[in-house]
């Protein structure tokens, strides 16, 4: 078994399901990172997968406003963390993700939503 083999078997024993369905956000190009200027800060802005296109505003280490994220990690505690999380931090790490800049008011209008 190959080095990338077993990688990919730990990450698959991580985020079981959640997985698959990052990787395939990311391959459509799904995440896009939204940086307020000048101050820098960001959100991740992911696509979802259903047919009604939603997009999810996100932090990938902390929050996501996706049902998803309050039922199966913060209720339940089943996952650590949802599919937008995972696909954001896959993406970021990637250098795959669209990076979009906005003025940190408007950045700050984003934060309030939440």
């Amino acid at each position: 078994m190959g080095r990338y083999c077993f990688f990919s078997l730990r990450l698959h024993f991580l985020f079981g399901k959640n997985l698959e369905r990052a990787t395939r956000i990311v391959d459509l190009g799904g995440v896009k990172k939204i940086c307020g200027e000048p101050s820098g800060r960001s959100i991740f802005q992911v696509m979802g997968e259903s047919r009604r296109k939603e997009e999810y505003f996100c932090f990938p280490e902390h929050f996501c406003a996706c049902y998803s994220y309050f039922y199966d990690v913060v209720n339940r505690g089943e996952q650590l963390c949802c599919k937008h999380q995972l696909a954001a931090r896959l993406a970021e790490a990637l250098g795959t993700c669209v990076e979009v800049k906005v003025p940190d008011k408007e950045l700050a209008l984003m934060f309030s939503s939440l």
